[in-house]
């Protein structure tokens, strides 16, 4: 058994695609070996800047010796079947064996494959991965037709201590010969290394100022900046995006803090952290009271001879042009109100089919003020204030610039206005939540925010569905499943007694002017979207998407509230001996109604004849439902959904008195429909909590 080593080397491999393509290759090589025949034991991925890596332990020299045996034609077929078996098995009728069978005699071949040596197969694996290896982007260069993430150097491959024979043909002449020897960092150690295997990689990589490992890369910056922070008094601003990416833009890191100009302290600190994780790719450091300090930290590639003073210089420097502008755009901006600004939303089109965002503010407007009224709390002034400034900042210079900080931005403008504080805190959070790690507005602390969110989120989601653009398999250009999921929480989470149906027709109806649809059917197909979008929300929170189903099948319920309150008390009946069994009642009803319905090719068996009853066990089960009948309607429409599976409990030993000592297909034809009748109340009544038939588990 032996290690194989794999280094792809080239120019930087950009940060975030990194971790899919280390992924990606032991997929891929791996896969190539399992397809050969060849075992392996256990796998190692790296990935820095210039080098993807991969390490296989316990290659054994050549893969075994495989025995095939292929059944052919019966003696006597035609001489074309035998001829394409012979051609399919590659051997003669000689090599072939005429074995006797209950079928007859059957020709048998058996196919021997000799094993083939390790390093050969090893080879093709490395080049067909590399043909068929997919980068999200990728180039050609020099004369060659063959691409990769940015040019490739060169293609180290250790087998057992020696470099692999040969070379990966890549197509049309573009070659990349299998060596033994790597380089290391760029700047400080660019010397060709010999290696041997994967221990001798790994320290003489790190002896040429190379950290190999991401994991120990981002401990390395996590460690060194938190160091430095804590020298001043200061803590480093959790992030774990920016810390990922970082670790793959360096191989040496070296973390290094800087100051922040104080003049630039005056600007609101997300445009300082934006400015600097996104352009400058820095972390914010914190005071002990959460305030933003001022200094960074940025993390250099290589150690200097003056300790990283020159480079702690250059990135002030750097910063120090980039707050200019963020400053400039901060003062500029506030020379003119939001709603002054918001005329100029005209010139911004939302989408070509749907009018400009000014026309959705309009609509966002009209909505949000009719929302109010399901938003306890909201005031109808400010929830139209909010709505009609919500966009307003698009067309502010610090947004044109930073995109990301949009409704943030919204907010301190709108504070610089003179606006009330609930109105500029439902601008820069109308948005959320934007996933399901995001904070939802909360009808407690802002209403106007739920208002003027649910009022964005509906109104996208009806103009696009009214086009046509919907969400299809993992396209979703428009975000609408997390609009939608964005309602869901809005609702559930503020108890929003909202009826989806009407909310949404209301939306479309905004449209009048822009788009003309069949409303009923958009909404129709909306409440659809709805279902699907809430029983992946309330999957991840353990709840059974059967149950869910059955409580929309019933077509009339849109108050997600009282929806998710009748699945809760499904759920917990169901738990019950009572309610398990009179599950699989109902389901024995159903199903012996379906079948005599098709066998008689009637639609339904009518109404129940109490004068036909013959048995005991008849009338008790028609009593139990005629009193249900009288209970169950009231409990639903007070929504006590407990107490409405409690009394269908109830139903558990009438039901199961009827099935032990009644025969449903009775001779007498009478009595065979009513008693099928009676089976069709039974299904009929429980259908009015929620649809058991689509119940599955």
């Amino acid at each position: 058994m032996a290690e194989f080593l794999l280094e792809l080397f080239s120019e930087e491999i950009p940060a975030r695609m990194q971790a899919r393509a280390a992924e990606e290759l032991t997929k891929r090589l791996t896969g190539h070996l399992s397809e050969a025949g060849l075992g392996f034991g256990s796998t190692r991925s790296f990935v820095t800047p210039r080098r993807l890596v991969l390490v296989i332990d316990a290659v054994p020299p050549r893969s075994p010796d495989v025995t095939e045996e292929r059944k052919g034609p019966r003696e006597g077929a035609p001489e074309k079947a035998m001829q394409g078996f012979l051609a399919a098995t590659g051997l003669t009728l000689e090599r072939c064996t005429l074995r006797q069978t209950p079928k007859g005699n059957v020709w048998y071949a058996v196919i021997e494959r000799p094993g083939r040596p390790a390093a050969e197969i090893l080879a093709e694996a490395v080049t067909e991965t590399l043909k068929g290896f997919h980068w999200p982007k990728s180039m050609r260069w020099a004369d060659g037709s063959f691409r990769w993430v940015r040019p490739l150097h060169h293609v180290l491959a250790v087998f057992g201590g020696a470099a692999l024979p040969g070379a990966a043909e890549v197509g049309n002449g573009t070659r990349f010969p299998f060596t033994a020897r790597t380089r290391g960092h760029r700047f400080l150690a660019p010397e060709p290394l010999g290696v041997t295997g994967f221990a001798d990689y790994a320290r003489k990589l790190h002896a040429a100022f190379v950290v190999l490992d991401p994991v120990e890369r981002k401990r390395i910056i996590r460690s060194g900046a938190e160091a430095l922070a804590a020298a001043e008094g200061l803590t480093v601003r959790d992030d774990p995006g920016l810390l990922d990416e970082v670790a793959g833009l360096v191989e040496w890191p070296v973390p290094l803090i800087g100051r922040i100009d104080e003049a630039f302290m005056e600007v609101p600190q997300e445009v300082l952290v934006t400015s600097m994780r996104s352009h400058q790719k820095y972390f914010a450091l914190s005071r002990p009271d959460g305030s933003l300090a001022p200094y960074f930290i940025t993390v250099a590639n290589r150690q200097t001879v003056d300790g990283g003073v020159a480079v702690r210089e250059g990135n002030e420097r750097v910063l120090r042009a980039r707050l200019s502008d963020a400053t400039f755009f901060w003062d500029t901006d506030r020379q003119t109100s939001l709603r002054a600004r918001a005329a100029e939303l005209e010139k911004i089109t939302f989408h070509a089919r749907l009018g400009t965002m000014d026309q959705k503010v309009d609509r966002m407007q009209a909505l949000a003020v009719a929302l109010a009224k399901a938003v306890p709390g909201a005031d109808p002034d400010r929830v139209a204030s909010a709505a009609r400034l919500a966009k307003a900042d698009l067309v502010t210079g610090m947004v044109g610039e930073f995109p990301e900080l949009q409704g943030i931005m919204g907010r301190y403008y709108a504070l610089a206005d003179g606006e009330s504080a609930q109105v500029a805190e439902a601008i820069a959070r109308h948005y959320a939540p934007l996933g399901p790690n995001d904070a939802c507005p909360s009808a407690a602390d802002n209403p106007a925010a739920v208002a003027v969110s649910l009022a964005d989120k509906l109104d996208s989601l009806a103009g696009f569905f009214a086009i046509g653009e919907k969400p299809t398999g993992s396209r979703d250009p428009f975000a609408l499943r997390r609009a939608a999921l964005g309602i869901i929480r809005l609702i559930l989470e503020n108890g929003l007694r909202l009826a989806l149906t009407k909310a949404l027709g209301a939306a479309l109806k905004l449209y009048r002017d822009t788009v003309r649809v069949d409303r009923g059917a958009v909404v129709a197909d909306l409440m659809h979207f709805f279902a699907d979008r809430l029983t992946v929300s309330l999957r991840e929170q353990g709840v059974r998407h059967d149950l869910i189903d059955a409580v929309f099948a019933l077509g009339d319920e849109d108050d997600l509230v009282r929806l998710l309150a009748r699945v809760r008390a499904l759920t917990d009946f169901l738990a019950t001996e009572d309610g398990a069994n009179l599950l699989v009642a109902y389901r024995r009803a159903a199903n012996i109604a379906r079948i005599e319905r098709k066998k008689d090719t009637v639609d339904g068996f009518g109404a129940v004849d109490t004068s036909a009853f013959a048995q005991a066990e008849e009338r008790a089960l028609a009593d139990a439902l005629d009193g249900l009948a009288a209970t169950l309607e009231p409990a639903l429409t007070a929504e006590d959904f407990a107490g409405a599976m409690a009394q269908l409990a109830a139903l558990r030993g009438p039901v199961d008195a009827f099935f032990d000592q009644v025969t449903v297909n009775a001779d007498d034809p009478d009595l065979r429909r009513n008693r099928l009748a009676l089976l069709e109340t039974i299904t009929a009544t429980m259908d009015r909590i929620a649809v058991f038939a689509r119940i599955t588990e």
